[in-house]
């Protein structure tokens, strides 16, 4: 069930939007653009988070072989 809703932006912001959209694309569709991309944005964020993280915690394998030999 689809439901029109309003949401108030500024001159600015709404001639923003206007310029990201795509000939024939809805302001529906852009927005869920936006909505995916940032999520996919967050996403690699927390990813890039995890892997420093991991570099800080762990013992590279080089250094495993060096500590070896």
């Amino acid at each position: 069930m689809s439901a029109d809703k309003r949401i108030p932006t500024t001159e600015e912001t709404w001639k923003e939007l206007h310029e990201l959209k795509e000939p024939g694309q809805t302001f529906d569709e852009l927005l869920t653009d936006l909505i995916q991309e940032h999520r996919e944005r967050q996403l690699a964020e927390r990813a890039r988070e995890v892997r420093e993280a991991d570099r800080e915690e762990l013992t590279s394998l080089d250094e495993l072989r060096s500590a070896t030999e």
